[in-house]
């Protein structure tokens, strides 16, 4: 088959087009920034403590990631599990588990105790997730705790808010309209995630694997991006090819070396 001139012109300018639309970034889109999962505690202190925060704050990455729970008191504690010692945090008075102490001989912190820590650095934002408790009115006391705690030390304008329910997210929208709300249990579209009015996704990378297209939707929606908990360099690489917005790990130095040289 024979090509004039100006068909062969056409084509090289279209495959020249075609290939700069595959690096494209839109400029809505920034690099990825790191979330230290439960904190920096592989630093050599333990995750979910107040040094886990700080040294987070020290490394200088975008947010410190951490779990808070609510006694049968009211109290609001930072512990990843639903257990202490055998006993379920929600049906357990403060009282019998505040004297638990941590790996690094930290004793359990109060959600007070760390949002002071938290205040004292405010570059690096408070990721607190909110964990499903066993009924809708354990997690709406919950909200209203968290909220005003948050407000109490003055860290609003510098905590971001995730959780597994839907309730919770419900919930933070409709009493803290401003506040950043993302979802973490991978069962909605982007689009319907906005219809909530919640500000973004918090996905397993299991979920953006299966629907890598849910980043450029997302980011067309005016959602952040957010993919845990990425250890792997492969896997980290892969987040950063993709432009996720954020990107929570156990290995927030690494992840922060990996992305800086990206940048070079």
């Amino acid at each position: 088959m024979r090509y004039n001139k100006e068909t062969v012109m056409k084509r090289i300018t279209f495959f020249i087009l075609f290939c700069v639309s595959l690096s494209y970034v839109p400029a809505n889109a920034q690099q990825s920034r790191v979330i230290a999962h439960r904190g920096y505690w592989r630093s050599g202190t333990t995750e979910n403590s107040i040094a886990s925060l700080v040294a987070a704050q020290k490394l200088g990455v975008y947010g410190s990631e951490f779990d808070v729970w609510l006694t049968a008191d009211g109290t609001a504690v930072i512990h990843h599990d639903a257990e202490i010692n055998g006993k379920k945090i929600e049906t357990t008075p403060y009282y019998d588990i505040k004297e638990h102490t941590l790996s690094n001989g930290e004793t359990l912190p109060t959600l007070a105790t760390y949002l002071i820590a938290g205040s004292i650095n405010q570059a690096t934002r408070l990721i607190l997730e909110i964990k499903p408790h066993s009924s809708k009115q354990r997690e709406d006391a919950l909200v209203l705790e968290v909220l005003r705690l948050v407000e109490l030390y003055n860290v609003s304008e510098h905590t971001e808010y995730i959780s597994f329910s839907k309730n919770i997210c419900q919930q933070l929208h409709a009493l803290a309209p401003e506040a950043m709300v993302a979802y973490l249990n991978g069962d909605m579209t982007p689009a319907e995630v906005k219809e909530q009015g919640w500000t973004g996704i918090d996905y397993n990378e299991s979920v953006f694997r299966k629907n890598p297209e849910w980043v450029d939707e997302a980011r067309s929606l005016g959602l952040t991006t957010n993919v845990w908990t990425v250890n792997k360099e492969e896997s980290m690489e892969w987040c950063i090819s993709l432009n996720i917005d954020f990107i929570t790990t156990d290995e927030p130095e690494k992840l922060a070396e990996l992305i800086k040289m990206g940048e070079n």
